[in-house]
């Protein structure tokens, strides 16, 4: 299972912990590729967000969110060591909130699930990936649901 890294939190609302370890060991056991080392979560600015998806993925407009993975095979690596970043906005996680009739933590545990499964090599660029990728995060969240009561529309 991966660790998580709350790098900073936003201000409208608080990360739950709890929520983050039940979402990492959700798709740890759901998912079988190896997951050990760190994962760096952490809330930029819309402008950062804008930056840094326009330098890695050739995009000048804002986004939800952006998974970095530094490894192909997470395979041996240690507690302490970088295995990726995903970087949320938290404005979008509060407008996209509003508009899917989602908590701001609920959005922010389906942004976590997803980013979390484009670390793991999931994608969604044609029909297949996106139903096989949907098909998992749907999985991780029904478990959320039934651990942590929080519904995810």
């Amino acid at each position: 299972m991966f660790t998580p890294s709350l790098l900073n939190s936003p201000t409208s609302f608080t990360p739950r912990p709890e929520l983050i370890e039940v979402i990492f060991r959700a798709i740890s056991e759901q998912i079988d590729i190896t997951q050990s080392g760190t994962v760096n979560i952490a809330f930029l600015l819309d402008d950062e967000i804008q930056s840094l998806n326009n330098t890695h993925r050739g995009i000048d407009k804002t986004t939800d969110v952006l998974s970095f993975h530094y490894f192909e095979d997470f395979t041996g690596l240690k507690d302490d060591e970088i295995a990726g970043e995903i970087i949320m906005s938290e404005a979008k996680i509060l407008s996209q909130a509003e508009e899917y009739g989602n908590t701001p933590e609920a959005e922010f545990a389906k942004l976590l699930i997803h980013s979390t499964l484009h670390l793991l090599g999931y994608d969604h660029e044609d029909d297949e990936e996106y139903k096989k990728m949907r098909a998992e995060e749907q999985k991780i969240e029904k478990i959320l649901l039934e651990k942590m009561g929080v519904r995810i529309s």
